[in-house]
């Protein structure tokens, strides 16, 4: 049986992650939780070590930065629920790796995360596991100043178009309330 691709996104700090949890522990079963942030800095080391902590110990955490699609084919097999937090994060990643993105123009960058990004769909939807997907929603405010902050906007928000394309299921979280959108979604 196929399980269900959803996606969880919402702004900063509006709760999508605890309810990206709370969708994975109803659904129930086997949880791999792949964690996509480098914590680099003091600051991310904490916010990681939160995120840990509020986890249900007996949940797999895989940490991956770059190679996400792979892990999620692999633990995709076995597990009964893939959550993958976070797609914005691991889009920052790829952008900021000179080693994959050193000499290209935006629109190859563009194009070389998206392509990544297919790969994602298309490993979430080769798997029996549900895969829930928490992104950002990083194009609701203002215009970013600077050039590489207006291409991971652009990024972000074709890769949430895709996502939501593919999504049984896509949860738009303000203020810790999810509203399940694709039910309410008009037709064109």
């Amino acid at each position: 049986m196929q399980g269900k691709l959803i996606l969880v996104t919402g702004g900063s700090r509006s709760g999508k992650s605890s309810v990206a949890e709370h969708l994975a522990k109803k659904i129930g079963g086997s949880v791999v939780y792949i964690a996509s942030a480098a914590a680099l800095d003091e600051e991310m080391l904490r916010r990681v070590a939160k995120h840990r902590s509020a986890r249900p110990a007996h949940w797999q955490t895989i940490e991956e930065t770059h190679d996400i699609p792979r892990v999620l084919r692999h633990a995709g097999q076995s597990a009964e629920v893939i959550l993958l937090d976070c797609l914005t994060l691991w889009i920052s990643n790829l952008l900021l790796d000179d080693s994959l993105m050193g000499g290209k123009s935006d629109e190859e960058k563009e194009a070389c995360i998206i392509n990544r990004v297919d790969e994602l769909v298309q490993a979430a939807l080769s798997v029996p596991a549900h895969v829930l997907v928490v992104s950002s929603e990083v194009g609701q405010g203002i215009v970013p100043e600077y050039p590489i902050s207006r291409l991971y906007r652009d990024i972000v928000g074709l890769a949430n178009q895709k996502l939501a394309f593919h999504a049984d299921e896509v949860y738009l979280t303000v203020a810790g309330i999810p509203v399940e959108l694709k039910s309410l979604a008009a037709e064109y």
